[in-house]
């Protein structure tokens, strides 16, 4: 490798330091207005909500969700549902170690977390499973279809516990921001799947009728 192409992987190596392991300057400041402003019972309240994306939580309601949907014959929802949470922390502990992010001073979290922290895995896992749930019970239920309304419950519940994890100070905000992002990107990859395997598997069952 020539001067001039080492130089640009150092700037390029360099860009992607500043931008996505070294904190922003939205990050900084949300972090110290998070310190300045801690009161109760917020403090409280967050630590509460915080626990609904815990990986024991979101493993029980998956677990509970594919089995429910496995024993009404749901199977092809049981195995979105279960691969498409699957697979999506396998990607989210990916991006994890591939970026190596530290989190806020350690002296400044309420919680005892030593992990990486972009993207932040509560606020990807949350929605990715909560979105996986919607998507399923759009499909199962007529009057989630008739109040398409109460699909914002998933993504709003993401969002909440997603701001616990900078109010708790374990997180920077673009580690939450991108965690969001990332589940919504996640959960339309695996329904666009879903959507391309029924459609494939409707147009089979003509042919294999006709043969």
């Amino acid at each position: 490798m020539g001067p001039v192409a080492a130089d640009g992987a150092t700037a390029v190596e360099k860009g992607r330091q500043r931008m996505f392991i070294s904190p922003t300057t939205l990050d900084e400041n949300v972090w110290d207005w998070v310190v300045q402003n801690r009161s109760e019972p917020w403090i409280t309240v967050a630590q509460v909500v915080t626990t609904f994306g815990n990986t024991l939580v979101v493993t029980a309601l998956t677990v509970l969700a594919v089995v429910g949907l496995a024993y009404a014959g749901r199977r092809v929802d049981a195995v979105y549902v279960a691969l498409g949470t699957i697979l999506g922390y396998v990607l989210m502990q990916s991006l994890k170690f591939g970026f190596a992010r530290n989190r806020p001073p350690i002296e400044d979290r309420l919680l005892n977390i030593d992990s990486f922290s972009y993207p932040s895995g509560h606020a990807m896992m949350t929605m990715v499973v909560f979105g996986l749930f919607a998507v399923v019970a759009y499909r199962c239920f007529a009057w989630v279809r008739d109040h398409r309304w109460i699909l914002l419950l998933a993504p709003l519940m993401s969002i909440l516990v997603g701001l616990t994890r900078i109010q708790l100070a374990v997180h920077w905000t673009t580690d939450v921001v991108s965690g969001w992002i990332f589940g919504v990107l996640w959960v339309a990859l695996c329904t666009w799947v879903l959507v391309r395997y029924e459609t494939r598997r409707r147009a089979d069952i003509p042919a294999a009728d006709m043969g």
